[in-house]
């Protein structure tokens, strides 16, 4: 299942969008969100579609009986069963398990498999095992419920052996106590195989949620990934198969009745070329079948879903959107933090630019490697270069003389599954120091130091290339350093990055809302991969709707359905009288099928703060406040409904409803700092300050590093008459975030206030130098030692 742990709580609280002193809003980030869904597509390819269908792996089994045989046992043939002695490998023999108090037992009944546990509200019950969920290291046991529901638990089963630590039960969320009312309780929404896991363990599979009557009713035409969950509906190709047994000219269909050709016409012409500099064999196209790479992207991706409508052959993005390097998910020099599976990884790799593709590793019908140890890396990496001391500096055959140890180095999730990383990078310990980021020589060698590592790195390789590593760019931009987006331009701009790379540059742009952002925005959305296109797409959002008029008006015909939605949602609040006749149709169009897009999701509470959103945006007040009641409804713990249903009431002057929502919020969540920030906004704007200082507060001692949070209650304090405490509470702030403007200018018109001069002159100055651009900044600096001549003091070099 996928485990989104402990970015997903990140997820619920949000990214806060602010208007201070008057209201909030908050913006549903998930992955797992549909974004939107246009229904174009070439007229063959939906021809072909709609005249396939599936036949299932026994069709297949008379033509390909030695590729059965392999598949069989496959972690995809494990990947869903039913719940039977053959498939469930966890002790259900009366054995019990204690968690932090709670006793759970298993046992079985009547052939039946069944669990006594915590449920609903925290009260113990009985449920019945429906089915088996994976296989390798661990196994997962599903519960259907009436209303078609189906939840994982939390309780699962270790397949390891004995030796390995295996064989028990174990707590998916291990010593972390999950409780009733919390969203990540398996009865609730995040813990929801039909939405969270279904699509890639089955084949074929169709959530069919009812959102009038919230039931489901999950079909699949098999429950575990199949033969076509990868090669795509086959009667075709049966249709083909029949033909060519009985002598009918099938020469013609060049895809043999297949819908994707995972062995492509090109890699016939593929040679594998010898680099002597590199003693490395290079496939000569490195092109080759990248249709398989994104084939597999599908499930082996962090990503959401926009469309259900997913054509194998054609390009991910029109039904999935992959993240790109976010610090949630991603160390900031792009390895593995959260569970995000391999794709994101293997993009941002040599491998992937040089045209290496997963099926080169692994065998696709087993799912095993096709050799083990370094022996797989010598299929194209010269032994006696890579295999040697001189390379590793290790002793042979010993841990550190692994090629993964070093350039794949794992991280364990779900307690037990430990997985590589798949950027196939070199160990850099001067990273370490300064990212604080992992390094493969410090996963062995923990009791040394990163400066120990980087010492002998350097000793033997010599020291790493000149110039900044993508990581330190995305490191500086994430904090807001002047001057990144310089960096962050030329990552995006140039090719000999990554689509990955490039497209995580052009997400942290919109960090830098200038003039040089936009024209680099511009030029990325004319790019040719897609996830570059949809990321500028989104970071145009620094410019009000209007602005983005231009640039985004033609994009609302991009080929590839995420760009094009994206367009679509960004443009939802542009006045329709400023819109031509056709762009207003073409707009409208496109909104409508987000709309229809997000309730594909229906199910989930985000997808409806998404159309909440958008109503808000567009002025539809009373439609936003149903979508985000609906939100609550569905997952009542969800608090980021309750506030911008709050918001909605403070755009229609109703703040009086307002604060009784933002009061049953912090019932339900009494440390949640965006419902505390909401809250002091409100009484701020209802007069109550003293009041407001009381939630303000607690939101930023509950996240000090949000400078904003720190900067409200900073600015609050002052217009109370407590400049000092307000100087301090800002000082904080600025320490955490040194390149914050608001912190800067709020500290600087406060000291001059006070008709401390000097000191606000300082933060005047470090204004001008991480800004020179900015005319304000001038001003108020000239402003400012113009008032220091009369006090006859100059800029203060320390606070």
């Amino acid at each position: 299942m996928k485990m989104y742990a402990y970015y997903y709580k990140q997820v619920i609280e949000c990214l806060c969008v602010f208007f201070p002193m008057t209201g909030i809003v908050i913006v549903c980030i998930s992955l797992l969100i549909c974004i939107g869904c246009h229904k174009t597509q070439d007229s063959n390819s939906s021809q072909t579609t709609m005249s396939a269908h599936y036949v299932g792996r026994e069709a297949c089994r008379s033509c390909h009986d030695d590729i059965y045989a392999l598949y069989t046992g496959s972690d995809h043939d494990l990947a869903m069963d039913y719940a039977t002695d053959a498939t469930v490998l966890g002790d259900f023999n009366n054995a019990s398990f204690h968690h932090l108090g709670m006793t759970s037992a298993f046992y079985k009944r009547d052939g039946k498999y069944f669990v006594f546990t915590e449920g609903h509200g925290g009260k113990f019950q009985e449920f019945t095992i429906k089915y088996t969920f994976g296989v390798r290291p661990l196994q997962q046991y599903l519960v259907e419920f009436p209303d078609g529901r189906v939840q994982t638990l939390p309780l699962c089963w270790d397949t390891r052996s004995k030796e390995q630590g295996g064989q028990r039960w174990f707590h998916i969320y291990n010593k972390e106590r999950i409780r009733p009312d919390d969203i990540l309780y398996w009865t609730r929404i995040s813990q929801n195989w039909n939405y969270m896991c279904a699509e890639c363990h089955s084949t074929n599979l169709k959530k069919n949620y009812n959102a009038s009557a919230d039931r489901y009713n999950t079909t699949w035409s098999e429950i575990d990934v199949s033969c076509e969950a990868c090669h795509g509906p086959g009667s075709g190709h049966v249709a083909w198969a029949k033909a060519e047994a009985s002598g009918e000219d099938v020469w013609d269909d060049a895809d043999m009745g297949l819908l994707i050709r995972l062995k492509d016409e090109e890699d016939a012409e593929v040679t594998w070329v010898f680099d002597k500099k590199l003693a490395t064999y290079k496939p000569s196209n490195p092109r080759r079948k990248q249709k398989q790479v994104e084939m597999c992207a599908r499930c082996h991706s962090r990503r959401g879903v926009i469309s259900e409508d997913y054509v194998h052959g054609k390009p991910l993005l029109d039904t999935h959107y992959p993240q790109v390097l976010d610090e949630n998910l991603y160390y900031p020099d792009g390895q593995i933090r959260d569970e995000v599976y391999e794709y994101g990884s293997f993009l941002q790799s040599k491998m992937y630019q040089a045209g290496i593709v997963c099926t080169d590793c692994h065998d696709a019908h087993s799912t095993r490697r096709r050799k083990e140890g370094n022996e797989l890396c010598y299929s194209c990496h010269q032994p006696e270069k890579y295999g040697s001391s001189e390379h590793h500096f290790h002793k042979m055959d010993s841990l550190g003389s692994q090629c993964i140890e070093c350039h794949m180095p794992s991280r364990t999730y779900m307690v037990v599954d430990p997985r590589r990383d798949h950027s196939f990078r070199v160990p850099r310990p001067d990273l370490s120091i300064k990212l604080d980021v992992p390094n493969g020589c410090n996963n062995c060698h923990a009791d040394k130091s990163p400066a120990w590592a980087a010492e002998h790195f350097a000793k033997w390789y010599g020291q790493p290339k000149t110039g900044k590593h993508y990581g330190e760019i995305f490191r500086d931009a994430s904090r807001g350093m002047p001057g990144a987006d310089a960096d962050l331009s030329r990552l995006a701009e140039g090719s000999q990055h990554s689509p990955m790379v490039r497209a995580t540059a052009v997400f942290l742009l919109r960090n830098y809302p200038c003039e040089s952002t936009v024209l680099t925005l511009r030029k990325m959305l004319q790019a040719a991969n897609p996830l570059i296109r949809s990321e500028a797409v989104t970071a145009l959002d620094i410019l009000t709707p209007n602005d983005r008029l231009p640039f985004l008006l033609p994009v609302l015909q991009d080929q590839v359905r995420l760009v094009r939605t994206l367009a679509a949602r960004s443009l939802g609040a542009v006045p329709s009288d400023i819109l031509s006749k056709s762009a207003l149709q073409q707009r409208d169009a496109a909104i409508k099928e987000y709309e229809e897009s997000q309730m594909l999701n229906a199910d989930y509470p985000a997808a409806h703060m998404n159309l909440g959103n958008l109503c808000m945006d567009r002025g539809e007040y009373d439609r936003a406040a149903a979508s985000y009641k609906k939100a609550i409804e569905i997952e009542p713990v969800f608090i980021p409904g309750y506030i911008n249903l709050a918001d909605v009431y403070r755009a229609q002057n109703q703040d009086e409803k307002g604060m009784g929502i933002l009061l049953h919020a912090l019932g339900i969540a009494p440390e949640s700092a965006p419902a505390h920030h909401a809250m002091g906004l409100l009484m701020i704007r209802t007069g109550e300050h003293k009041k407001a200082f009381y939630y303000l507060r607690k939101a930023a001692i509950l996240v000090p590093e949000n400078a904003r949070y720190s900067y409200v209650y900073g600015v609050t304090l002052n217009s109370l008459g407590m400049s000092g405490l307000a100087v301090s509470v800002l000082r904080r702030a600025l320490n955490r975030n040194p390149y914050d403007r608001d912190l800067m200018v709020s500290l600087a018109t406060i000291h001059r206030d006070r008709g401390e001069f000097g000191r606000a002159l300082r933060y005047a100055v470090k204004l001008i130098r991480n800004y020179p651009d900015n005319k304000d900044y001038r001003q108020l600096e000239q402003q400012l030692i113009a008032l220091a001549a009369r006090q006859g003091v100059k800029s203060e070099g320390k606070d």
